[in-house]
C-alpha cells in the first residue's frame, strides 16, 4: 500500500505538466503576405512623384493592383520614370495627350509577367506591354548587368531596381518611354511651308535683288532718235544757211 501511494506521487508532476502542454495553444503560423501595394512601394523610392499622380489620375493603379494581387497571373514588370525624366520632356508633350493617350503611355511602362533583369538581357524581343501592340526592346551588355530599353523613339539604360521579387518587379529609368506611335513625329522638324504662288523668290546669299521696273522705268529709244533727227536736220540747216550768205 505504501509503495503504490509513493508512485502515484512520483507520476502526480508528470500528469500535471501533459495536461498543461495539452492546453497550451500551438504557436501561430506564418502570416500570410498581404496585397501587394505599388504606390507605397513607389513612394519609399522618394523620386517618383509624376508616376504616382498619374497612375492615380487615370485609375490605373486599381487596375494593377488587382491584377497584380490575382494568384493566377503571372505577375508584373514596371519600368518606373523618375520625376527628373518627366521633367525632360518637351513642353506640352503631356497636355497635347488626351486621357486614353496618357492611360496608354503609363501602360506602355508595364509588361504583363514578372521578369527579373537577368531575364530581360536574354528576352525575346519585342516584349509585350500592358498597352496592346506597342512593344519594348531589350538588349543586355556583354560582361555586365546592364541592360537597355528601347522604344524606336529613345533607347533608355535600366540603371535600378525598387523591387525583384515576385510577383512584382519594379525597375527604375531616367527618361519617360516614348511609344512611337504617339512620339514618332515629335522628333523630327515641321517640313518647311511651301512658297505662295507667284511669291518672289528671296536672293541668294551675295546676290544683288534685281531693280524693280517702278524704279528704272523703260526708256522708249524710237522717241529719242525721233529727237535726235530733227536736231541735226535744224543744224544743217542753218548750217547752208550760213554759207549762202557769205557767198
Amino acid at each position: 500500500m505504501a509503495s503504490a501511494a509513493l508512485l502515484l506521487l512520483l507520476l502526480l508532476p508528470f500528469a500535471l505538466f501533459s495536461e498543461t502542454l495539452a492546453q497550451t495553444p500551438a504557436p501561430p503560423g506564418p502570416t500570410p503576405a498581404g496585397p501587394i501595394n505599388i504606390t507605397g512601394i513607389l513612394a519609399q523610392g522618394g523620386q517618383f512623384g509624376t508616376f504616382i499622380r498619374l497612375l492615380n489620375e487615370s485609375r490605373l493603379i486599381t487596375q494593377l493592383e488587382n491584377q497584380l494581387n490575382n494568384s493566377q497571373g503571372e505577375g508584373l514588370t514596371i519600368i518606373a520614370p523618375t520625376d527628373n525624366g518627366f521633367n525632360a520632356l518637351k513642353s506640352g508633350a503631356l497636355n497635347n495627350l488626351d486621357d486614353q493617350q496618357k492611360s496608354q503611355l503609363l501602360l506602355y511602362h508595364v509588361l504583363p509577367k514578372f521578369y527579373t533583369v537577368t531575364d530581360l538581357q536574354t528576352v525575346s524581343n519585342p516584349v509585350r506591354t500592358q498597352a496592346g501592340d506597342w512593344g519594348l526592346n531589350f538588349t543586355g551588355q556583354p560582361n555586365s548587368n546592364q541592360v537597355n530599353v528601347s522604344t524606336g523613339v529613345v533607347t533608355v539604360p535600366i540603371n535600378n531596381k525598387l523591387r525583384e521579387q515576385r510577383p512584382l518587379c519594379v525597375l527604375v529609368v531616367d527618361q519617360v518611354l516614348l511609344p512611337e506611335a504617339l512620339f514618332g513625329n515629335h522628333t523630327a522638324a515641321p517640313p518647311p511651308k511651301a512658297p505662295a504662288p507667284g511669291a518672289d523668290k528671296p536672293p541668294a546669299d551675295g546676290e544683288t535683288p534685281p531693280k524693280s521696273d517702278a524704279a528704272n522705268p523703260p526708256t522708249n529709244d524710237k522717241g529719242a532718235a525721233v529727237r535726235n533727227g530733227v536736231g541735226l536736220g535744224l543744224v544743217l540747216s542753218f548750217g547752208l544757211i550760213v554759207i549762202s550768205f557769205l557767198s
